[in-house]
């Protein structure tokens, strides 16, 4: 695989340090994600950042699931994540369930009561959040904050025997109701939830919360760096309060970086399920989606995102990539290993007048003019061919050079071609358009009698494939951060556009996930979902070009 982390990451010096100190041994990390929707290019930043950070030190990285809140878990998510990390080119040292745990993390619960630092509390979730207080004001300490260890410690074994409702009662931490940081004001560690788990079944009726599993489960795996971003910076020193009061063996360290923004790019999982579920999009996978199975769809291969992964680096402070970034480095991936070929996405048809009726010779094209390796095609050509609507007026602005009645232009790989007779129907659309050829102008042939200013692409009719494309643009219309009022309704209208045309007769075999630059179009991919036999489905990538300039590097 290519280059691992940037060398400027504060993090990969932090276990440089760690490793030269004999702090550390072995570096383990993880990529930790909750299984209530579909990884998104978010998260290929950190998985590219836990993977290749520890491959890099001869290391581990455990893929594990933060499975403890069953009410939003599905099973089809942890095996979507899967098959997303795999894809991007991880493997995982070992899979894990924080939901394996849940019998030492209630004993660790067990133990916190007995130490006298945790309480079951019989206040409402509302009644908590009320009690908490705010950054100037402390918060107010529970009626029941002062039960005695044996009555918290019965009240903690009812609970899990399932004797209470869901919200009923709840176990908090027992630490400062007054203190500066409201993360370390009784926290709750466990809540009563009466739903099936997708990997326990039935077994549980009480979850751990988030911040009391986590890093119970860095310290069970021996973690020795566990990378988070930027908003659980002021739940390190809870997490750290866990790890020593619930007296785990391995103590595991957090460090917090930067989470990835990207321009008009939803973040949210929750935002982006919301997309799901009011049928804004076709799926997770949509290819308007930022999900990596989105990406993947469209077209994006692995390579490209690992490449803007590593570009992008490892900060300390938020801020937001401009997603031609992205696109960058899918033109960079492609440029040398997709066939170029020609599509037509609106047809024209062209009857070239002096050419013989039935005939068909077949010109040579190269596949790709950037690398020879990829060899050539063979293509047909013949009396009708279609060109895109747009490389024809009637009646051009100057300095128009492609086709207009009286005007000569080349056509690619071919021969050049006059319009002579413009063909329209009793509305005054035009349908076809009548030309004439000079079989002396072949592609190739050295001819140098005249020249001409416009070159358009083509497709052959008799042998043209039918084909749909999906052309995308952005689907919101802001940056998230900047969204007001309801999020749906600044959904782009004109995200997708489908067109119907035609593809050369040599990619009557394309298959899914098959990979083309379409002459002047851009990048494509067969999509893998809607392609059947006898319809070929091409979702664009990105175009050809774009204004981005990748930043120089100080």
């Amino acid at each position: 695989m290519e280059n691992k982390v940037a060398t400027s990451s504060f993090i990969r010096n932090i276990v440089i340090e760690d490793l030269e100190s004999g702090k550390v041994k072995e570096v383990v990390t993880r990529f930790p994600p909750e299984p209530n929707g579909y990884l998104h290019i978010g998260h290929a930043k950190a998985i590219c950042l836990n993977f290749e950070l520890a491959d890099e030190f001869s290391g581990r990285t455990h893929l594990r699931f933060d499975d403890t809140n069953p009410v939003k878990e599905d099973k089809e998510y942890v095996e979507a994540i899967k098959e997303d990390v795999k894809w991007l080119g991880f493997e995982w040292d070992e899979l894990c369930f924080a939901s394996n745990y849940f019998e030492e993390m209630y004993q660790r619960a067990v133990l916190l009561i007995k130490k006298g630092k945790a309480y079951v509390d019989d206040l409402s979730a509302e009644e908590i959040r009320k009690t908490r207080g705010t950054l100037t004001e402390p918060g107010v300490e529970s009626p029941y904050r002062n039960r005695s260890v044996e009555e918290n410690l019965d009240l903690f074994e009812r609970m899990r025997k399932g004797e209470f409702k869901d919200g009923e009662k709840v176990l908090r931490a027992k630490i400062d109701m007054a203190s500066p940081n409201l993360n370390m004001r009784d926290p709750v560690l466990y809540r009563i939830s009466h739903t099936p788990h997708h990997n326990t079944g039935d077994k549980w009726c009480i979850y751990p919360m988030y911040d009391f599993a986590h890093p119970l489960e860095d310290a069970i795996e021996g973690v020795t760096h566990s990378l988070c971003s930027l908003e659980f910076e002021d739940h390190r020193p809870l997490y750290d309060w866990v790890v020593r009061e619930c007296e785990m063996e391995h103590v595991p360290r957090q460090y917090e970086f930067a989470r990835l923004n990207l321009t008009n790019t939803v973040m949210s999982k929750r935002k982006l399920k919301l997309l799901v579920d009011e049928k804004v999009v076709d799926g997770w996978d949509d290819p308007r989606m930022p999900t990596i199975a989105g990406l993947r769809r469209r077209g994006y291969t692995p390579e490209s995102i690992r490449a803007f992964c590593r570009e992008i680096g490892v900060a300390r402070s938020n801020s937001t990539v401009d997603a031609k970034m992205l696109e960058h480095f899918i033109r960079e991936d492609l440029k040398l290993k997709a066939p170029r070929t020609m599509a037509i996405l609106r047809p024209l048809k062209v009857v070239i007048t002096n050419y013989p009726e039935g005939q068909v010779e077949w010109l040579e094209a190269e596949n790709n003019a950037e690398n020879e390796a990829m060899g050539t095609r063979q293509i047909p050509f013949s009396r009708e061919i279609y060109i895109e609507q747009d490389d024809f007026m009637e009646n051009p602005p100057s300095k128009y050079y492609r086709l207009f009645p009286g005007n000569e232009v080349r056509l690619k790989h071919a021969y050049f071609i006059k319009c002579n007779e413009v063909i329209k129907d009793e509305a005054g659309n035009i349908v076809e358009i009548h030309c004439t050829y000079d079989p002396e102008t072949k592609s190739g042939s050295g001819f140098t009698g005249r020249k001409v200013k416009g070159t358009i692409h083509w497709v052959e009719a008799s042998h043209a494939i039918p084909a749909e494309f999906r052309l995308y643009e952005p689907l919101i219309l802001d940056d998230e951060d900047k969204l007001e009022g309801s999020f749906l309704d600044h959904i782009n209208p004109n995200s997708l556009e489908v067109l119907h045309g035609f593809v050369e007769p040599n990619m009557k075999d394309a298959k899914p996930q098959d990979k083309f630059q379409f002459f002047r179009h851009g990048y494509f991919n067969v999509d893998p979902k809607d392609t059947a036999p006898g319809k070929l489905v091409f979702n664009r990538i990105v175009s050809l070009k774009s204004s981005f300039v990748l930043p120089k590097k100080d």
